[in-house]
């Protein structure tokens, strides 16, 4: 049995955090259908779509702001590496990011076709959103057009804001929550915390608690590994599981809650 396009599916869904990683497994084995028994660089059906369309959308989130900078540049390279790419491969997703920085780059055309390919498959949409959002945070912040542009990607899909918000909130937790080895990480802001969780200010602390508990449960390493995440994944699994209870210990302290 060939387990590249599996390893590979799986470095793909750890860039999206664990439910990424346990889906990439269905990417890989889409892989392994289209490189065994051939010479080829290219993913065979749902997976060779999920990896045009990575490259292609985040060359075009890339540029949204008129300008593609060194640090846009080292990430969307970083992700290539952590997909364990080969020379080919990389050159091919080098291609498909340039091609995708054209004004002219026919962006919702893409993401119809992927919608379509990925159908019921939440799951996928969700993780080609991360990706996208882990990308397009290079520089810490995002421009105005950058945003809009991604909140294009995600309605295309058929995601909302607030999934959207949550997905850049995870993200920007997860970056606070590492930080330097040593340093004291920032604040964390309530408003955040109402993001991570998919929550409105307003929400009810009977809310607050229900989101926490469904995202630890969806997010808890040993639900994951049930599913299928390799053991070599879980701590990407703990760590979201952190991130998510720091927001809840940010809005515990915030309400008065026990």
């Amino acid at each position: 049995m060939n387990w590249t396009g599996k390893l590979v599916g799986v470095i793909v869904g750890s860039l999206a955090g664990p439910v990424g990683a346990a889906v990439g497994l269905f990417l890989g084995h889409q892989f392994d259908r289209g490189v065994h028994g051939a010479r080829t660089t290219s993913f065979d059906g749902v997976g060779q779509l999920f990896f045009a369309t990575t490259f292609g959308v985040m060359g075009h989130v890339a540029k949204a702001d008129g300008y593609v900078s060194e640090a846009k540049i080292r990430a969307a390279r970083g992700i290539m590496q952590r997909m364990r790419l080969n020379p080919a491969q990389v050159q091919e997703a080098i291609r498909l990011f340039t091609a995708g920085k054209a004004p002219d780059w026919p962006l919702q055309e893409e993401l119809a076709r992927l919608r379509k390919a990925l159908g019921t498959r939440r799951t996928l949409r969700r993780a080609f959103i991360e990706i996208q959002m882990e990308a397009a945070l290079a520089n810490g912040q995002l421009a105005a057009e950058t945003r809009d542009l991604l909140w294009r990607v995600a309605a295309a899909l058929d995601l909302g804001r607030v999934e959207l918000a949550q997905v850049e909130a995870l993200l920007r937790f997860g970056r606070t929550f590492g930080g330097e080895q040593g340093a004291r990480p920032p604040q964390r802001s309530a408003a955040d915390a109402y993001r991570v969780l998919g929550l409105e200010p307003d929400a009810s602390d009977a809310e607050v608690k229900l989101a926490y508990r469904r995202l630890m449960n969806q997010h808890h390493p040993d639900k994951l590994r049930s599913r299928g995440m390799p053991e070599s994944m879980i701590p990407v699994a703990e760590a979201k599981t952190r991130e998510i209870r720091a927001a809840w210990d940010t809005l515990r302290a915030a309400r008065g809650m026990r």
